[in-house]
């Protein structure tokens, strides 16, 4: 791969800090990089693009570093890292790997990364961050439902198999768009065209939570009524929200709303709003410093116990549990 994002120079400095800086302001705001080391001379260099719901930096460094969700909103980012040259041991939860030009990592909305270069060649690797609402969206494309739980990658994608190849071409042809000096190029259109098409095909190359649910193909999309539903309950996820007021919303009686759910999505109405929002209070248990309780309110939780309950039901652990791993 040729040297990408030749125009887009942000930092060359001898000073880590510089490139740690550069980092958050690039990803704007969404990671909080730290060294896991002391912090290293020799050359730190960074090359980047950000646009509304993506953003891409070419990285050259020795630095150890800890990548950690800080302030990312309400559904958090993915991040795809992909290697140039030399390798990265990378950590991800209990999850490890070797990142390369054979093996790229995918980082979830909410997971910290530990990123350290192997001595060798000069390491060199990409870090793409995707919004999280973007994947879900192209999920929605794919199979007709939005998900019903947030997608979450397997750690470790292989980019020599074929699927992989497909993923390694579109970032390629991604970035040739971005270098390009064609102002026809430089259209955000073209260039979130081509994300959108990336996205996809992560979605069917890598292993996911909700794999299962692309298997059978393209689906019919949701009826108007629950398109409705599932616009007012994004909206008023912090609120108190009643059956009765998503069938007004939607326009239908309670029970043919219930029916609705439990034949496109698996699940009644109410179930579907405390996953949603049991989801949302995860991401932000790791995204922020708040007191545990501060956040479950702030989405629309009223009763802490039961909240912590469901929350174990759902994440096999306690809320306190998932805080202290921030």
């Amino acid at each position: 791969m040729p040297t990408p994002l030749r125009n887009h120079l942000i930092t060359r400095s001898r000073n880590p800090v510089d490139l740690l800086n550069a980092a958050t302001c690039l990803f704007g705001g969404s990671i909080a990089a730290s060294p896991l080391d002391e912090l290293r001379g020799g050359d730190h260099e960074l090359r980047g693009v950000a646009a509304h719901d993506f953003a891409v930096g070419y990285f050259v460094s020795p630095l150890d570093v800890r990548v950690a969700p800080a302030g990312g909103g309400n559904h958090g980012s993915y991040f795809v890292n992909v290697g140039v040259s030399g390798a990265i041991s990378a950590l991800r939860g209990g999850l490890r790997a070797t990142l390369d030009e054979a093996t790229a990592g995918i980082a979830n909305p909410g997971d910290t990364q530990e990123l350290r270069p192997l001595p060798g060649r000069r390491t060199r690797f990409l870090g793409l961050r995707i919004d999280a609402a973007l994947v879900h969206q192209e999920f929605a494309a794919l199979t007709g439902h939005l998900p019903v739980s947030a997608v979450r990658f397997d750690f470790a994608l292989d980019l020599a198999n074929s699927k992989g190849q497909v993923v390694r071409l579109l970032l390629c042809s991604l970035l040739e768009l971005l270098d390009s000096q064609d102002p026809l190029f430089q259209r955000v259109e073209l260039q979130r065209s081509q994300l959108r098409c990336l996205v996809t095909a992560l979605l069917l190359a890598q292993p996911h939570s909700h794999t299962g649910d692309l298997r059978d193909g393209p689906q019919l999309a949701f009826p108007r009524a629950l398109r409705a539903a599932l616009a007012f309950i994004e909206a008023n996820l912090a609120e108190r929200i009643s059956l009765g007021d998503i069938a007004k919303a939607a326009g239908c009686s309670p029970r043919t709303l219930s029916s609705t759910f439990r034949s496109r999505l698996g699940l009644s109405p109410m179930s579907y709003v405390r996953n949603l929002r049991l989801d949302r209070i995860r991401e932000d248990i790791l995204a922020s410093t708040d007191p545990v309780g501060t956040i479950a309110y702030r989405w629309g939780v009223w009763h802490l116990g039961r909240f912590a309950g469901e929350y174990r039901a759902r994440f096999a652990e306690l809320p306190s549990d998932t805080a202290a791993r921030r």
